[in-house]
């Protein structure tokens, strides 16, 4: 399918079929493209958490509003997000790109340098929205990357956040949840949503060009 056909073929699952697990290398295709997403700046500020334990799916479930998906897909992935920005965050993100690409051109060095003296004083509330905003970008990636593979999932932000970050110890770890996206298969019997025509605004009402 082209990606014009992706879009369509895909929709929000609201009924996944219970215990049809996703095979390993296809989750992992989903996350390379999840990695591989654009970043402001290249700084990656978030992390990609994959949950298959049904034990623990169960307790975010509780958390999340008792969404079916929830424990009925094979793998969860949580979107979390930094925090905040800090010095040593930056600093690391550069060296990173070091690594990859070599020594950094004098350019490149100075935009790291402006990044560490002006993102973290920002406030970490400033921070965490534009954090979050960088996730969504992984997300739109991962939704594609999961209609190629043939697999189902649907985005959530139904779910009490404080309480997921308590269950997962992200806070601890410099993290705060955005999003979670389920991974599985339609059950194509019971899943009312799938029979209906996909819902969009006309393109003339969508799109306009500006001269």
């Amino acid at each position: 399918m082209d990606v014009i056909e992706l879009c369509n073929w895909r929709y929000a699952t609201k009924k996944m079929i219970p215990g049809l697990v996703v095979p390993d290398e296809q989750v992992e295709r989903i996350l390379e493209a999840a990695r591989l997403a654009p970043s402001s700046s290249g700084l990656q500020p978030y992390e990609v958490l994959v949950i298959s334990d049904a034990a623990l799916r169960a307790r975010i479930q509780a958390v999340a509003k008792n969404q079916a998906q929830i424990a009925d897909c094979s793998h969860l992935l949580v979107f979390a997000a930094w925090d905040t920005y800090t010095p040593e965050r930056i600093r690391q993100a550069f060296e990173q790109t070091r690594r990859d690409r070599g020594e950094l051109s004098e350019y490149w060095a100075n935009y790291g340098k402006v990044l560490e003296e002006q993102y973290p004083v920002r406030g970490a509330e400033v921070n965490f929205q534009h954090t979050a905003r960088q996730a969504y970008l992984a997300l739109g990636f991962a939704l594609l990357a999961a209609a190629a593979e043939g697999v189902d999932c649907t985005p959530m932000e139904g779910f009490d956040a404080d309480a997921l970050d308590d269950l997962l110890g992200l806070r601890a770890r410099g993290l705060r949840s955005v999003v979670l996206l389920p991974l599985g298969y339609r059950d194509e019997e019971n899943d009312l949503l799938l029979k209906l025509n996909k819902s969009r605004r006309p393109m003339a009402e969508f799109a306009s060009e500006l001269k």
